[in-house]
Protein backbone atom coordinates (compact mmCIF):
# COMPACT_ATOMS: atom_id res chain seq x y z
CA UNK A 1 0.00 0.00 0.00
CA UNK A 2 0.93 3.89 -0.81
CA UNK A 3 0.07 6.33 1.58
CA UNK A 4 0.21 9.94 0.49
CA UNK A 5 0.36 12.64 3.72
CA UNK A 6 0.19 16.00 2.90
CA UNK A 7 -0.07 17.48 6.45
CA UNK A 8 -2.03 19.77 8.50
CA UNK A 9 -0.59 22.83 7.31
CA UNK A 10 -3.19 25.46 5.80
CA UNK A 11 -1.74 24.67 1.82
CA UNK A 12 -2.81 22.70 -1.00
CA UNK A 13 -0.68 20.66 -2.57
CA UNK A 14 -3.19 19.68 -5.45
CA UNK A 15 -0.32 18.66 -8.28
CA UNK A 16 0.96 15.69 -5.79
CA UNK A 17 -2.53 14.36 -5.81
CA UNK A 18 -3.44 14.78 -9.51
CA UNK A 19 -0.16 13.15 -10.84
CA UNK A 20 -0.86 10.11 -8.50
CA UNK A 21 -4.71 9.97 -9.91
CA UNK A 22 -2.92 10.28 -13.72
CA UNK A 23 -0.50 7.32 -12.50
CA UNK A 24 -2.82 5.30 -11.32
CA UNK A 25 -5.49 5.76 -14.64
CA UNK A 26 -2.78 5.01 -17.06
CA UNK A 27 -1.61 1.72 -14.85
CA UNK A 28 1.70 2.92 -13.89
CA UNK A 29 0.55 2.71 -9.95
CA UNK A 30 -0.95 -0.79 -9.24
CA UNK A 31 -0.89 -0.33 -5.56
CA UNK A 32 -3.67 0.45 -3.10
CA UNK A 33 -3.07 4.53 -2.62
CA UNK A 34 -4.78 6.09 0.27
CA UNK A 35 -4.20 9.61 0.68
CA UNK A 36 -4.14 12.12 3.91
CA UNK A 37 -5.07 15.29 1.64
CA UNK A 38 -5.28 18.56 4.15
CA UNK A 39 -6.26 21.80 2.98
CA UNK A 40 -6.07 20.47 -0.53
CA UNK A 41 -9.14 21.05 -2.75
CA UNK A 42 -8.49 18.52 -5.26
CA UNK A 43 -10.63 15.29 -4.23
CA UNK A 44 -8.63 12.16 -5.87
CA UNK A 45 -10.73 10.40 -8.29
CA UNK A 46 -9.07 6.68 -8.57
CA UNK A 47 -8.01 6.03 -4.59
CA UNK A 48 -9.37 6.75 -0.95
CA UNK A 49 -8.62 9.90 0.93
CA UNK A 50 -9.30 11.45 4.06
CA UNK A 51 -8.78 15.20 4.89
CA UNK A 52 -7.59 14.84 8.45
CA UNK A 53 -6.08 12.20 10.25
CA UNK A 54 -5.47 12.61 14.06
CA UNK A 55 -1.93 10.92 15.27
CA UNK A 56 -2.78 7.71 16.10
CA UNK A 57 -4.76 7.30 12.94
CA UNK A 58 -2.24 9.11 10.82
CA UNK A 59 0.68 6.61 12.49
CA UNK A 60 -1.68 3.71 11.55
CA UNK A 61 -1.54 4.67 7.73
CA UNK A 62 2.07 4.78 7.84
CA UNK A 63 2.79 1.72 9.42
CA UNK A 64 0.53 0.04 7.06
CA UNK A 65 1.92 1.94 4.00
CA UNK A 66 4.81 -0.09 2.02
CA UNK A 67 5.78 3.45 0.89
CA UNK A 68 5.05 6.92 1.88
CA UNK A 69 4.72 9.77 -0.57
CA UNK A 70 4.70 12.71 1.44
CA UNK A 71 5.56 17.13 1.82
CA UNK A 72 8.95 18.23 2.67
CA UNK A 73 7.39 18.16 6.24
CA UNK A 74 9.82 16.91 8.90
CA UNK A 75 7.12 15.50 11.03
CA UNK A 76 5.81 13.40 8.34
CA UNK A 77 9.12 12.45 6.90
CA UNK A 78 10.63 11.56 10.71
CA UNK A 79 7.34 9.88 12.00
CA UNK A 80 8.01 7.35 8.39
CA UNK A 81 11.77 6.87 8.67
CA UNK A 82 11.23 6.41 12.44
CA UNK A 83 9.19 2.88 11.06
CA UNK A 84 12.04 2.54 8.58
CA UNK A 85 9.22 2.80 5.72
CA UNK A 86 10.77 3.49 2.07
CA UNK A 87 9.71 7.75 1.89
CA UNK A 88 9.22 9.84 -1.30
CA UNK A 89 9.57 13.20 -0.34
CA UNK A 90 8.25 15.96 -2.53
CA UNK A 91 8.42 19.49 -1.97
CA UNK A 92 5.58 22.00 -1.99
CA UNK A 93 6.56 25.00 -3.81
CA UNK A 94 6.19 29.07 -3.27
CA UNK A 95 5.01 29.08 -6.73
CA UNK A 96 2.14 27.15 -7.28
CA UNK A 97 0.46 28.79 -3.86
CA UNK A 98 1.67 25.29 -2.03
CA UNK A 99 4.02 27.08 0.80
CA UNK A 100 5.33 30.52 1.69
CA UNK A 101 8.77 29.76 0.45
CA UNK A 102 11.15 26.72 -0.99
CA UNK A 103 12.58 25.63 2.36
CA UNK A 104 11.06 21.73 1.44
CA UNK A 105 13.30 21.62 -1.41
CA UNK A 106 16.47 22.22 1.40
CA UNK A 107 15.09 19.78 3.85
CA UNK A 108 14.22 16.95 1.79
CA UNK A 109 18.05 17.39 0.03
CA UNK A 110 19.12 16.97 3.83
CA UNK A 111 17.12 14.02 4.51
CA UNK A 112 18.26 12.68 1.23
CA UNK A 113 21.83 13.78 1.60
CA UNK A 114 21.36 11.54 5.46
CA UNK A 115 20.65 8.76 2.91
CA UNK A 116 17.04 8.41 4.45
CA UNK A 117 14.41 9.07 1.70
CA UNK A 118 14.28 9.21 -2.31
CA UNK A 119 14.53 12.97 -3.20
CA UNK A 120 11.47 13.83 -5.99
CA UNK A 121 11.36 17.93 -7.18
CA UNK A 122 8.75 17.34 -9.29
CA UNK A 123 5.64 15.77 -9.48
CA UNK A 124 6.44 14.72 -12.89
CA UNK A 125 9.09 12.47 -11.99
CA UNK A 126 6.44 10.28 -8.79
CA UNK A 127 6.82 7.47 -11.50
CA UNK A 128 10.52 7.17 -11.63
CA UNK A 129 10.70 8.13 -8.18
CA UNK A 130 8.45 4.57 -6.99
CA UNK A 131 10.85 2.72 -9.63
CA UNK A 132 13.86 4.05 -7.41
CA UNK A 133 12.65 3.65 -4.12
CA UNK A 134 12.01 -0.15 -4.30
CA UNK A 135 15.45 -0.76 -5.91
CA UNK A 136 17.39 1.49 -2.93
CA UNK A 137 17.91 0.52 0.56
CA UNK A 138 17.67 3.50 2.95
CA UNK A 139 20.01 4.17 6.09
CA UNK A 140 18.09 3.51 9.21
CA UNK A 141 17.03 6.71 11.20
CA UNK A 142 18.84 7.52 14.33
CA UNK A 143 17.62 10.12 16.67
CA UNK A 144 19.97 12.86 17.85
CA UNK A 145 17.79 13.79 20.97
CA UNK A 146 19.51 12.04 23.92
CA UNK A 147 22.81 13.40 22.53
CA UNK A 148 21.35 16.99 22.68
CA UNK A 149 19.91 16.08 26.02
CA UNK A 150 23.16 14.48 27.33
CA UNK A 151 25.44 17.97 26.07
CA UNK A 152 22.36 19.88 28.05
CA UNK A 153 22.97 18.18 31.08
CA UNK A 154 26.71 18.57 30.82
CA UNK A 155 26.52 22.23 30.47
CA UNK A 156 23.89 22.77 33.31
CA UNK A 157 26.42 21.13 35.63
CA UNK A 158 29.07 22.77 34.29
CA UNK A 159 27.08 26.00 35.41
CA UNK A 160 26.51 24.44 39.26
CA UNK A 161 30.23 23.52 39.82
Amino acid sequence: MIFITLGSQKFQFNRLLKAVDELIQNGTITDTVFAQIGYSDYKPVHYHYIDFLDYDEFIKEIEKGNIIITHGGTGAIINAVKRKKKVIAIPRLAQYGEHVDNHQVQLINEFKELGLVCECLSVDKIGEALEKVMKTEYRAYQSNTQTIIDNIEKYIESLVR
